[in-house]
């Protein structure tokens, strides 16, 4: 899947000393509603997939099928704008290596999520690389709560990605330049982007790189249909 990972949002770190996340790390994307959180996070669970990766996607807020379909329509788009030739490889690709957990009507529990990942591995054998996790309220999220996720981030050797949602009329920005909802948590996460409409598409800007210091320029357009990267 050479066509994808060039126009991987994730390319945004090659140039990192740790060339991605990391097993045991949190990472977090940043953008108010509707801009693409979580087109991006599936196009994130792709990179991993496309890479013979594991995903648990866990959504606090959609349902199974849901979710799918959002996967089902980004594939769709990706077959379409990269001129993939095997579309029914790849999407048996996608349902082998991911599973979906969904918790719904905020049934959401740190334990049930443990007790879920446990049985996957010792009943099926799937042990995630990686977890999305989409639709938690950082609002209401406490410290011991993303404590938490890093010890079981480390447990499972996987990387673990999040949705984050910002607000327009709530400004906050700490001093390391971190907005609101992670202004408060960003020493828990390795990784923060932060998702932005502009005129020439959706911005992803790096904000926070493990211990790089990062440049205005680490930041890359992507396509608002596909959310694949825009050649510069």
């Amino acid at each position: 899947m050479m066509e994808f990972t060039q126009r991987s949002p994730l390319r945004i770190l090659a140039g990192s000393t740790e060339k991605g996340l990391g097993r045991g790390n949190l990472g977090a994307l940043i953008a108010r509603a509707g801009v693409g959180k979580t087109a991006c996070l599936i196009h994130i669970a792709f990179d991993k997939i496309f890479q013979n990766g594991k995903i648990v996607h866990v959504s606090l807020q959609d349902g199974p099928d849901k979710v799918s379909s959002y996967y089902n329509v980004i594939l769709a788009e990706l077959v379409r704008a990269l001129g993939l030739k095997d579309e029914r490889e790849t999407r048996t690709l996608v349902e082998k290596n991911r599973m979906i957990l969904a918790y719904l009507n905020q049934s959401f529990d740190l334990r049930r999520l443990k007790e879920n990942l446990k049985n996957l591995s010792e009943k099926t054998g799937f042990r995630a690389d990686a977890l999305i996790v989409d639709g938690l309220d950082f609002s209401k999220a406490s410290a011991e709560t993303f404590e938490a996720f890093k010890t079981l981030a480390k447990e499972y050797e996987a990387e673990m990605w999040f949705s984050a949602l910002s607000h327009r009329h709530i400004t906050e920005v700490n001093e390391r330049g971190i907005p609101y909802p992670c202004h408060e948590t960003d020493h828990f996460f390795s990784v923060i982007f932060q998702l932005q409409p502009t005129t020439s598409g959706v911005q992803m800007k790096l904000l926070k790189d493990h211990d790089r210091p990062v440049k205005p320029e680490d930041a890359v357009i992507l396509d608002p249909g596909t959310f694949l990267a825009v050649a510069p």
